[in-house]
């Protein structure tokens, strides 16, 4: 995930910092972030489906895991050394299509290889691991910003070898015979789309992880200009500040998450973490908000980083818990994980118009994502499957 999140961080924004003018900055961001959140929506649930129906000896998840990692890598090449925007973009396009093959592999092992009663504590485990990898990517853009290649290609090998290391060792078993499907186009419709009259459970997690996600992407994304911008940092101090809030963040988001992940599941419940993590993130963009000095921007952190990381702990046991069809697994987390990517294709633009709308300034902004992440707390609410 640290190759996938440099860029989002913080590396894409000094990328396009050198191809055009500080005025065009914010646009072109925004415009690149969603070509490649476009490219996620698309391609992992498509990624998903051949992994539930791949026959071999290495097994279902295994070979789309070194592929798509693989992939990944030979992308954020292309991003380093792009001379335009149009190639930046479509570096970061195909880094978002051939990385979700890996992540909608290894979402799916959740499901494959983890018992209900576990689920929460190890969905813990992975946001942790997720949020870590937000952390190495802001150190990367601290320590390897002046060298756009090690930026990208560095937080892209670790990944890759990783990866490979968990491919060696994951417990994948083969499959004989290739899951029945209706064929033709109907089948291909279905690799987006689970029913939500059939399955309102799903429905409504997914409409819940779509709003927390893109009132959360709705300023990592401007998370690096936020500080150039409001608090007036060089670009140095900022990317410095950037990865000490980061630190801040995943620690608080360390803790929190464990902890909620643990009593989640001595509870069996998980709604009500999800209400929790909402308060905890609005309270922590009013914190943004107000914020005048980089030691306000850091407890703001410390805020934030404790709501997400009650949200994470429960979020994916959550959506597990009431997946439609083992069979379809990594298919339908692969649907599910469309309500990460959408967001992250909306909030650039969002966001954009609603600093413009603000003036400029973030209030109006960080005010509207607190309000999104409460109504997506709501729409938790009418699933029954889960307590």
């Amino acid at each position: 995930m640290t190759a996938l999140f440099t860029p989002i961080v913080a590396g894409m924004t000094l990328k396009v910092q050198t191809l055009v003018p500080a005025a065009d900055v914010a646009g072109t961001l925004g415009a690149v972030i969603s070509m490649g959140a476009f490219a996620a929506m698309l391609f992992d649930p498509v990624f998903g489906r051949l992994s539930d129906r791949t026959v071999g000896r290495f097994g279902r998840r295994r070979p789309w895991l070194v592929a798509g990692a693989l992939g990944l890598l030979a992308s954020l090449g292309l991003i380093a050394a792009a001379p335009n925007t149009v190639v930046l973009g479509l570096g970061w396009f195909l880094a978002q299509a051939l990385g979700n093959a890996a992540v909608a592999a290894h979402t799916a092992t959740l499901a494959d290889q983890i018992p209900t009663w576990q689920r929460g504590k190890v969905s813990g485990m992975i946001g942790i691991a997720q949020q870590a990898a937000s952390l190495g990517a802001a150190y990367s853009a601290g320590f390897l910003g002046a060298n756009m290649l090690l930026l990208f290609l560095v937080p892209g090998t670790i990944s890759f070898g990783l990866v490979l290391v968990f491919a060696l060792v994951l417990p994948d078993k083969a499959i004989a015979r290739r899951p029945r499907g209706e064929g033709g186009l109907r089948t291909a419709l279905k690799t987006f789309w689970v029913n939500p009259r059939k399955h309102p459970d799903f429905a409504f997690a997914w409409v819940s992880r779509f709003l927390v996600v893109l009132a959360m992407f709705m300023f990592v994304t401007f998370r690096l200009l936020y500080l150039q911008q409001d608090l007036h940092l060089p670009k140095a101090e900022a990317a410095s500040t950037l990865a000490t809030g980061v630190l801040i963040y995943t620690l608080t988001l360390m803790v929190a998450g464990q902890a909620a992940g643990w009593l989640s599941d001595r509870l069996g419940r998980r709604k009500v973490f999800i209400w929790a993590s909402a308060i905890v993130f609005g309270v922590g963009t009013y914190m943004l908000s107000t914020a005048s000095s980089t030691t306000g921007f850091y407890w703001a952190e410390a805020v934030i980083g404790m709501g997400f990381g009650i949200y994470v702990a429960v979020d994916l046991a959550l959506v597990v818990d009431v997946l439609p069809n083992p069979d379809d697994t990594a298919k339908d987390l692969g649907v599910f994980n469309i309500a990460v990517a959408a967001p992250q294709a909306l909030a650039p633009g969002l966001s954009a118009a609603l600093l413009a709308a603000g003036g400029g300034g973030y209030d109006l902004m960080l005010a509207v994502a607190a309000g999104i992440a409460l109504l997506g707390a709501l729409t938790i609410l009418p699933v029954k499957k889960v307590r």
